[in-house]
């Protein structure tokens, strides 16, 4: 698969434990300081041990100024794409164009129904991701929304406020239905390591390709974001050596399979250290050297 030469990204996707707010706001400034890229916060409504996402990302807005700030991804069947779009386009001009807002078709259904969501099928699912897309892009554009839709229908709506900047919507895929919708109306697609290995992303990633070129786009319009997690230490696996080990792997990710975006599953504050002094600038130089 093409190496798309994005510019690299990294960034921390901290657990939004309740009970360890402090630890998650003193990490999220740490991982600025550092100079990393994105905060990304999960989406599941129905944890109670969670904090609310978007009540989090705002404070997390309010006491940062450079990181990006993310959703990754938001449930939708519990998040309507008006108040979504309303949301984001909002804490996206509190942060002055830092927010980028990752989606998923709502994967629990068992959770969100108990929560109050809409059961759906696979397949009504995917239909409402769609019409979801096109409310939240005819809102941030501004004006008048009138949208027929089987599950998001807008008649008239006066949208507003718009964003302070063309927010991409990230996308959470691995069914080829849902990689084809990624490819065709997407700016990311978010797959994790834990339901998307290496060995998968060759497949699931030509596809995409496929679904971008067949809609009239190139395939590298489409960022990829690896959600990633492992530990430093002496081990051989992936991401579970030493930070030369896990350079040499990041980058051969992104060389291989096109990753623009790597945000480490972290909570722990010299993990965000190593990452960030010992990982990124070398993943960047290595691919650099490499594309040079």
């Amino acid at each position: 698969m093409p190496d798309h030469g994005h510019s690299l990204e990294f960034g921390v996707f901290p657990t939004p434990d309740a009970d360890r707010l402090d630890d998650v706001l003193a990490l999220v400034a740490l991982a600025e300081a550092l100079g990393l890229d994105v905060a990304s916060i999960q989406d599941h409504p129905y944890q109670r041990r969670h904090l609310d996402t978007w009540t989090l990302l705002s404070v997390l807005g309010a006491r940062t100024s450079t990181i990006k700030l993310a959703t990754n991804v938001a449930s939708l069947p519990l998040r309507p794409p008006v108040m979504l779009a309303k949301a984001a386009a909002t804490l996206d001009r509190v942060t002055s164009g830092r927010v980028e807002l990752g989606m998923g078709s709502g994967a629990f259904r068992d959770a969100i129904e108990a929560a109050g969501g809409q059961r759906r099928t696979p397949g009504q699912a995917v239909d409402a991701l769609i019409e979801a897309i096109g409310v939240m892009r005819d809102f941030w554009a501004g004006g008048t929304v009138f949208r027929d839709g089987e599950y998001y229908p807008v008649r008239g709506l006066k949208a507003g406020p718009a964003p302070a900047h063309d927010i991409p919507i990230w996308v959470g895929a691995y069914g080829p239905r849902m990689l084809r919708v990624t490819g065709a109306l997407a700016d990311a697609w978010v797959p994790s390591m834990g339901y998307a290995d290496p060995s998968r992303l060759g497949p699931l990633s030509a596809t995409l390709d496929a679904a971008a070129t067949d809609a009239g786009r190139r395939p590298g319009q489409v960022r990829r974001i690896y959600n990633i997690g492992g530990s430093f230490g002496d081990g051989g696996g992936l991401l579970q050596g030493r930070p030369v080990q896990w350079v040499e792997q990041l980058a051969d990710l992104a060389l291989q399979y096109g990753i623009g975006t790597f945000i480490l599953a972290v909570d722990d504050p010299d993990t965000v250290r190593a990452f960030a002094y010992d990982v990124a600038p070398a993943v960047r130089e290595a691919v650099a050297e490499e594309r040079g």
